[in-house]
């Protein structure tokens, strides 16, 4: 695709509050390995090449196996998560896909159970901002 406008340069302030707001979302109790998985799930989900280039070198770094990295795109027929890796996966692929179903309370309690409220509202957070990032990169074409 040829490059699109730069949305940096043609909205600064909102683009400097979207990074503010990643920073923010930075100082979260996430663990990176959940934060590695949230990235990369919404990114497969919204098929933004641009983050998932950008977040599988970090995920490999943060100890996820090639294996592990391959699985993610379709984590439920996988053993390779645990029961915390997948509540967040499952709470990841929800609300990326809020129009879908909403957010079931299946998948919100079992979320809650494993996480506990703060890293629940947390991952809550990174999952709305990567979805944000997602649909920035793919909009304008960014490219990595």
């Amino acid at each position: 695709m040829s490059t699109r406008l730069n949305i940096q340069q043609q909205a600064p302030d909102a683009f400097k509050a979207m990074l503010d707001l990643e920073a923010a979302v930075a100082q979260c109790n996430i663990p990176n390995g959940l934060r590695a998985l949230i990235k990369m799930r919404a990114s497969v989900i919204n098929n933004c090449r641009y983050c998932l280039e950008m977040h599988t070198p970090w995920a490999q770094e943060q100890g996820f196996s090639e294996a592990k990295i391959t699985a993610i795109q379709s984590w439920s027929a996988s053993s390779l998560f645990n029961p915390q890796e997948q509540a967040v996966l499952a709470l990841t692929d929800e609300v990326t896909q809020i129009h879908l179903k909403g957010l079931k309370t299946t998948t919100y309690l079992d979320a809650l159970e494993q996480l506990g409220e703060p890293l629940l509202a947390s991952c809550i957070m990174q999952i709305s901002v990567i979805n944000g990032w997602n649909r920035i990169a793919i909009a304008t074409g960014m490219e990595h």
